[in-house]
C-alpha cells in the first residue's frame, strides 16, 4: 500500500513519543461542529479519504460500548441522554473524531418480524448528536452481551432463522442511518467466529459480557469460509438494499497473534471483497510489541486497516503508544476506550491502580491527538 506512512521512529524513554503521534494525528482533527464529510475509501483502495475535499482521513477514535458503571448504552440512553450528550462531548474534547458505538439485538428486535421503533429513533437521535459533535460513528451491530437478557426465540433458532433476524436488524439500521454523514461504517458483529457448538455464545465471556459469537452452530459439511462468506454477503446485502454510502466491515480477533501460522478469515481472499476495510482488535503483551506488529501486517490484505480495539490491558502504556506509533506504516485507524468518566473525575479517585492507569491512557489520548 504505497499511499501509506512507511517505516517508524526511535522511542525515547517515557513520554516522549507524544510529539510524534501527535503531530500525526493533527491533520484529521482540522474540523469542527458542522456538517461533516462523508468518508470514503481511496480511489486505490488504500486509505480512507473525506468525499468531498478528497483530504486524507485517519481514525482517531474511542469505543464508547458502556459506562463506568458497566451498563451497555441501551441500558441508559433514553433516561440519561443528558449524560450521553455530555459524554460525546467530552470524547470530542480528549481529540476522537469517530465513537464506536455497539448495537444490542435485544434492544432493537422484540420479536423475529418485529423491530423496536423506540430503539431506532434513539439511534437517530445519537446520529444527530455526533454530526452537531463532529464525531463519526462506527455502529457495530448484533450485540448479545448479556446472556441472559438474549431472547429465548433468538436463541433457540436455527441458522437460517437466525441469519433472517440479524438481515431485518440491519435493514432497520441501515435504513435509520441513510444518507448520514456521520455513520461512517456499519460493523456486521463483534468477533464473529465459524467454529462450531451448542451455543451461540461460546465460553464464559469477559467481565460479565458476551463478546464472542459464533454466525453457525454447525457448518453441515461446508468449507468454513464458504460459511462466512454466505452470512457476510447476506447481511451486506440487506444494509445495501437502504444505505449505498456508508462503508461496511466486521471487527475480528486477530488469530494471527494467537497463533503465528493463522490466516485471516474474514479477510481472505475467499471474503473481504463484502466488506470496504478491515478492522482487528489487538491487545499487545508487554515484551511482545514485535510479534503484534507482524500478525498486524497479516491483515494488511488491499484495503485499508483500522485497529478497532486497543488497550493497555497485557501491556504498559509506553509499549501500547510503541505499539500504535510503529503500526503508522499500516494502519488507517485506531478505536481506543472511553467510558463517560474524565480525567479530572479519575484523578479525584486516589489510592486506586485502576484510576490512575486511566488518567495515563486518556491523557495519552488527548495528547497524541494534538486537540488540546
Amino acid at each position: 500500500m504505497a499511499g501509506k506512512i512507511r517505516g517508524s521512529r526511535v522511542l525515547l524513554p517515557g513520554m516522549h513519543w507524544i510529539p510524534f503521534v501527535a503531530a500525526f494525528f493533527m491533520a484529521p482533527l482540522a474540523f469542527g461542529e458542522s456538517a461533516l464529510e462523508r468518508v470514503r475509501v481511496s480511489d486505490d483502495g488504500d486509505h480512507f479519504v473525506l468525499t468531498d475535499s478528497g483530504k486524507r482521513f485517519v481514525i482517531w477514535g474511542v469505543n464508547y460500548d458502556r459506562d463506568t458503571n458497566l451498563r451497555l448504552l441501551e441500558e441508559y440512553w433514553i433516561d440519561e441522554w443528558d449524560s450521553v450528550v455530555a459524554h460525546f462531548g467530552q470524547m470530542r474534547n480528549l481529540g476522537a473524531n469517530a465513537v464506536r458505538v455497539h448495537l444490542q439485538v435485544a434492544s432493537f428486535m422484540d420479536g423475529p418480524d418485529e423491530v423496536n421503533r423506540e430503539s431506532l429513533g434513539q439511534l437517530a437521535r445519537l446520529i444527530d448528536l455526533a454530526e452537531r459533535k463532529g464525531l463519526y460513528l462506527n455502529i457495530t451491530g448484533l450485540g448479545s452481551y448479556h446472556k441472559h437478557e438474549v431472547p429465548e426465540w433468538y436463541d433457540a433458532m436455527k441458522e437460517s432463522d437466525r441469519w433472517a433476524v440479524q438481515v431485518r436488524f440491519w435493514e432497520a439500521v441501515a435504513a435509520t442511518g441513510a444518507g448520514r454523514s456521520a455513520v461512517f461504517c456499519y460493523n456486521l458483529m463483534n468477533e464473529p467466529v465459524i467454529t462450531e457448538g451448542e451455543e451461540w455464545l461460546p465460553g464464559d465471556g469477559f467481565a460479565g459480557k458476551h463478546y464472542v459469537q459464533r454466525i453457525t452452530r454447525d457448518r453441515a459439511g461446508r468449507d468454513r469460509l464458504e460459511v462466512a462468506a454466505a452470512w457476510a454477503g447476506t447481511l451486506v446485502e440487506a444494509i445495501r438494499k437502504h444505505d449505498q454510502e456508508a462503508l461496511i466491515t466486521v471487527g475480528v480477533i486477530p488469530w494471527a497473534h494467537v497463533w503465528p501460522n493463522a490466516r485471516p478469515g474474514f479477510y481472505s481472499d475467499e471474503v473481504k471483497d463484502h466488506f470496504d476495510f478491515a478492522s482487528v482488535h489487538f491487545y499487545p503483551r508487554s515484551g511482545e510489541i514485535d510479534r503484534a506488529l507482524e500478525a498486524l501486517a497479516v491483515y494488511e490484505v488491499g484495503m485499508p486497516l483500522v485497529i478497532e480495539e486497543m488497550a493497555p490491558m497485557y501491556c504498559t502504556l509506553d509499549e501500547l503508544a510503541e505499539f500504535i506509533e510503529r503500526s503508522r506504516g499500516i494502519a488507517d485507524g485506531w478505536f481506543g476506550f472511553y467510558w463517560g468518566k474524565t480525567i479530572e473525575e479519575y484523578r479525584g479517585e486516589t489510592n486506586d491502580d485502576k484510576a490512575a492507569l486511566m488518567v495515563k491512557w486518556l491523557e495519552y489520548f488527548r495528547d497524541a491527538a494534538g486537540a488540546l
